[in-house]
């Protein structure tokens, strides 16, 4: 009598499991749902995917697809064993993942602009990050269990090296393919280490309006301008995957307590940037165009009006040549980008919310602030108790 594939399942070593991909095709469609959760939070500046990832539960399940790409796997493709490649790869929960994941970005990006309400109603959108990472950091201090000294000292370790981070200042940078390579390898490790937002470290390095304008382009006339950007940017994204990953699994494989703490600290210090109530200081950056002055640029820039509750807005400028015809006079448009330059954290006073100009919205962004947080962690909370119910883990 041969052995179910449940028999096969259980009899397989640990090393074993994790180098086969279980993934369900009726677990598809949550699968994809999660994915997209993960993608919307690597749009904001300060949440980490990687901190979705361990919310959502399936975060040791990607580090595991992604280490399932090795030298062996690319070998195998480049002399054409695709059989063994599928069965070596986790090409079911990888490409699941990352059409999710790119279905968020354009969704955010081209759809729902969600780095202007960043901007428009930061309350709200900070106001629930905060709460679903706070939640999550509760989770995970439960998993740890008993602490020492060692689980503490990591835990502060991680929470001051987190806090750094994110409160690093940016600075100036160039638009060169080996940085952007740089950028990119940078950034993805947001993806395999909760706490440290990939956003956030695109806003230090200066390129976070960058490679998310150049996504929102994808489609349009602009396409391969786009490309030239998010090419370099998509090879550092592979080479930071490969290499994070690995490193990050090794740890949690040998030392998963201690990782486990640091990786808490992480997300602890970086609630101080994702505090809804910020004191935000922005920087303008200008880049002029010249366009014809019948374009829909020229049109949009008529129509704007300078304000730091946009990530840009538009001038409109001179005819560059008033003796041509009308229809073919070209014209300055001025693209000035707000630029976040420093951020500090401070609670509001009901009594004067409604006069507190770093506030959106007065007394209404206070409410929809702390509304936000509380929905956050009761979400978070509510499905921890359903995963421990169902004798699921935070990894």
């Amino acid at each position: 009598m041969q052995p179910s594939s449940d028999q096969k399942k259980t009899d397989e070593t640990p090393k074993q499991k994790l180098s086969k991909d279980y993934t369900s095709l009726r677990e598809l469609p949550l699968l994809f749902g999660k994915a997209f959760i993960l993608g919307a939070a690597d749009v904001v500046p300060g949440v980490s995917g990687g901190t979705m990832a361990l919310i959502l539960g399936i975060y040791k399940r990607m580090l595991n697809a992604i280490k399932s790409i090795d030298v062996t796997a690319i070998r195998q493709l480049f002399t054409f064993q695709l059989a063994q490649v599928f069965e070596r790869v986790h090409w079911k929960f990888g490409l699941t993942l990352i059409l999710g994941i790119f279905s968020a970005l354009i969704f955010f990006t081209r759809v729902v602009p969600l780095p202007l309400f960043m901007y428009s109603d930061p309350e709200l959108i900070y106001g629930l990050f905060f709460g679903l990472i706070a939640g999550s950091i509760v989770l995970l201090l439960l998993a740890v269990g008993s602490f020492s000294w060692k689980t503490l000292l990591a835990i502060l370790v991680g929470t001051i090296t987190g806090f750094w981070v994110v409160t690093l200042v940016p600075t100036d940078t160039p638009d060169h393919p080996l940085f952007l390579i740089l950028t990119g390898t940078l950034s993805i490790s947001a993806l395999v280490l909760p706490g440290i937002s990939g956003s956030f470290i695109l806003l230090i390095l200066r390129k976070y309006d960058t490679i998310l304008g150049s996504i929102g382009m994808l489609g349009t006339p602009q396409t391969l301008e786009a490309l030239f950007i998010l090419v370099p940017f998509g090879i550092g994204v592979l080479v930071g995957l490969g290499a994070f990953a690995r490193v990050l699994s090794w740890l949690l494989d040998r030392y998963y307590i201690i990782t486990l703490c640091v990786l808490i600290g992480f997300m602890a210090g970086s609630l101080y940037i994702i505090w809804p109530f910020q004191e935000r200081t922005f920087v303008p950056s200008e880049r002029p165009q010249i366009v014809s002055a019948e374009s829909n640029l020229a049109r949009l820039a008529a129509e704007s009006e300078p304000t730091q509750r946009a990530p840009q807005y538009f001038i409109l400028g001179d005819i560059v040549n008033p003796e041509a015809p009308q229809e073919e006079q070209l014209v300055e448009v001025i693209v000035v980008k707000n630029q976040l330059l420093s951020s500090e954290p401070f609670i509001p006073r009901l009594s004067e919310a409604d006069q507190d100009e770093r506030l959106s919205a007065g007394q209404s962004a206070v409410n929809r602030g702390y509304s936000m947080i509380f929905a956050g962690l009761g979400a978070v909370l509510l499905l921890g108790f359903v995963s421990r119910r169902m004798g699921g883990g935070a990894l």
